[in-house]
């Protein structure tokens, strides 16, 4: 998608500190973490979101998952992380193209959501 800004960092046209990058994926660092280690895992194809992902995807999300558990790891979440998807207006989505937050480091997370 010509306007996606994880469509471009996924081709290479805008800077990102990646992590790890194959055919189907890339990892990198987000540009506003919220914890000690704090990356995405995007797919190179453009999916908006949960929402519209369909049994073709699945061995693209099969390997932004393993590659997720991969890279958090590799920067030292040996004692646990979160993994967090947002999805559309509700779920508090920024970027419309499907990525895995993933968050962690030496101390304990604090709560998931408090209403």
């Amino acid at each position: 998608m010509s306007d996606c800004i994880f469509c471009k960092i996924a081709a290479g046209e805008i800077p990102a500190k990646k992590i790890y990058e194959d055919d189907l994926v890339v990892a990198f660092h987000d540009i506003r973490p919220v914890a000690p280690v704090h990356f995405l895992v995007i797919p190179k194809l453009h999916i908006p979101s949960m929402a519209e992902l369909q049994p073709e995807h699945a061995e693209v999300m099969g390997r932004v998952m393993t590659v997720a558990a991969q890279v958090a790891r590799e920067t030292g979440c040996a004692n646990g992380y979160r993994m967090i998807i947002n999805t559309g207006k509700v779920g508090r989505q920024e970027v419309y193209h499907l990525h895995v937050h993933v968050v962690g480091g030496p101390e304990v997370l604090p709560a998931m959501v408090k209403y």
